[in-house]
């Protein structure tokens, strides 16, 4: 469910409830040490639901974004799916998100989604596919699949954000390496899909490609609802409508 195109080491941890640690690592580690130590899942400790106030995912939702990028208008569809897979024991959701470039799709991507006994919502890889104008597959950089080749989950939601908190979405040396951090709470912001308030404002990057720099948005009880590079190029995109089925 990314929308930028390039979303101290870890510990290894005996419990789900000590591994939020290794969310919270140093960026100027993360940017030197590539050597982690596997992290300790353990499947027990993931619930079925992921109902993270801040990043719910139920099954048969749709929610479609538009926006510009570099001037070009954009469109997302990212769809809920009710299928799962079982990553590292772990059943996650399947999300499809499908983006759109002057009305012709070129990304379709499948993410996967756990969320833990504590809340936090983990992030176990994608398998994106990036197509040209004919829909031809031309690339399927940025996949990865938490367990396989040295990839490790990340964390893309925090059961109880906080300004300041900094934490790794994702792992897999010079493939996936995106960061986040809480920059706090907006009073209010309005989209086209409707006004909200208390919204949650996180900074997502990659040491992968360090001139970028996204900004993104989350209502309680919606999800993402908003974005804008502001680093790096003229990207935004906002939520239009959500469908239930």
């Amino acid at each position: 469910m990314k929308n930028m195109n390039w979303k101290k080491r870890f510990f290894a941890l005996a419990t789900i409830g000590l591994s939020i640690l290794f969310a919270m690592v140093s960026i100027a580690a993360v940017d030197t040490d590539t050597r982690r130590p596997p992290l300790e899942i353990d499947p027990d400790n993931f619930v079925s639901q992921v109902d993270n106030p801040y990043f719910p995912l139920e099954p048969g939702t749709t929610f479609i974004y538009r926006g510009e990028t570099d001037g070009a208008p954009t469109r997302n569809v990212t769809s809920v799916t009710y299928d799962t897979k079982v990553i590292l024991g772990v059943t996650t959701i399947v999300v499809h998100d499908q983006a759109f470039e002057e009305g012709v799709l070129v990304e379709d991507t499948y993410d996967w989604f756990a969320q833990d006994v504590d809340g936090n919502v983990w992030y176990f890889g994608e398998d994106t596919k990036e197509l040209d104008e004919d829909g031809n597959v031309i690339s399927t950089e940025g996949s990865w699949e938490a367990g396989v080749d040295g990839a490790q989950p990340g964390i893309i939601m925090l059961a109880d954000p906080k300004k300041g908190d900094r934490y790794q979405q994702e792992f897999l040396p010079g493939v996936a390496e995106d960061m986040a951090q809480v920059l706090g709470y907006k009073k209010s912001l309005c989209v086209s899909y409707g006004c909200f308030k208390d919204v949650l404002q996180i900074k997502e990057w990659s040491p992968l490609d360090p001139g970028v720099v996204e900004h993104k948005y989350y209502a309680e009880d919606v999800g993402f609802i908003y974005a804008v590079m502001v680093k790096g190029g003229e990207e935004q995109t906002e939520l239009v409508r959500i469908r239930h089925r």
